[in-house]
């Protein structure tokens, strides 16, 4: 009898134990840093003036562990916009950067672009970009840093080719400036970025929403020499490329991360995950 019941005990202690097994890999987030700390590998750079893939002046570099935007080899700026994009699209997804602002902007580098960068979310090919074209037709989340006595909020959002829907209503002016603090200096800021298909956009500064809109979609100005069978203005954007911007300030990355939201949502699947935004049933393993 005691046997028995001590079976039974074990047999329900297994249980219990495969169940919080399973409860505990549903909420373990699978994280991919898209900058491995040594090198460029999976990111194409495109110069305005230079066809995708050429990394003039090695504006886009790695160094003691850093992505690096830097201008050193650059006898004046000329207009020479660059974007550094990732080699996969995302729909849903969170996205976490941390940069920082250093040194001096390079010479004829436009007075609005001092200490500032950005992130473009949505974005079209870099091979879709003709070789004039200045920004990509995107979503920007800008990141803006100090100038050590004015507010300047950083992870505001600019409009190259785009529109969103701000509080029902469509907002078609370029920037739009977040709820941030000013972060003045070269110190290390952390932003991320929960990004939703074309359904929402959230921007948070240490874990405060700062700024969330809805709906992007193609439209407007603020770009130029753009190829117009790429700008169908109206069309929702529902995925895209990101990349990291160079604007004639030199910006540093030591994280680049993100958190996909699309996955197996089946409950029974081996890797179901609760914290899944949109089911992708072909990737449920049973």
């Amino acid at each position: 009898m005691a046997a028995r019941k001590y079976f039974e005990i074990m047999i329900l202690l297994a249980f219990v134990h495969i169940a919080a097994s399973g409860a505990s890999n549903a909420e373990s987030e699978s994280w991919v840093d898209l900058f491995d700390g040594k090198t460029l590998q999976g990111w194409i750079p495109k110069i305005r003036g230079f066809p995708a893939g050429v990394n003039y002046g090695n504006t886009f570099r790695v160094e003691d562990g850093l992505l690096k935007v830097s201008y050193d080899q650059y006898q004046d700026f000329s207009n020479r916009f660059g974007h550094l994009f990732y080699q996969d699209k995302f729909s849903y997804y969170r996205l976490v950067l941390e940069y920082r602002f250093v040194g001096e902007q390079v010479r004829d580098g436009p007075s609005w672009a001092f200490r500032n960068s950005g992130v473009m979310l949505h974005s079209q090919s870099p091979y879709t970009m003709k070789l004039e074209q200045d920004f990509p037709i995107s979503i920007e989340v800008q990141l803006l840093g100090g100038n050590g006595k004015d507010k300047r909020p950083t992870a505001n959002l600019c409009t190259p080719g785009t529109h969103v829907v701000l509080e029902g209503k469509l907002f078609t002016p370029h920037c739009l400036s977040s709820s941030s603090e000013t972060y003045h200096g070269d110190q290390w800021v952390h932003v991320e970025i929960e990004v939703l298909g074309h359904e929402s956009i959230r921007h948070l500064v240490g874990g405060r929403t700062v700024l969330a809109y809805e709906k992007p979609q193609i439209g407007g100005g603020a770009v130029s020499e753009f190829d117009p069978a790429i700008k169908q203005d109206g069309t929702l954007l529902s995925e895209g490329y990101l990349a990291l911007q160079s604007e004639s300030h030199p910006v540093e990355f030591r994280k680049v991360a993100l958190l996909n939201l699309v996955g197996c949502m089946d409950r029974r699947a081996k890797n179901f995950r609760s914290y899944y935004r949109k089911a992708d049933p072909k990737q449920c393993r049973y």
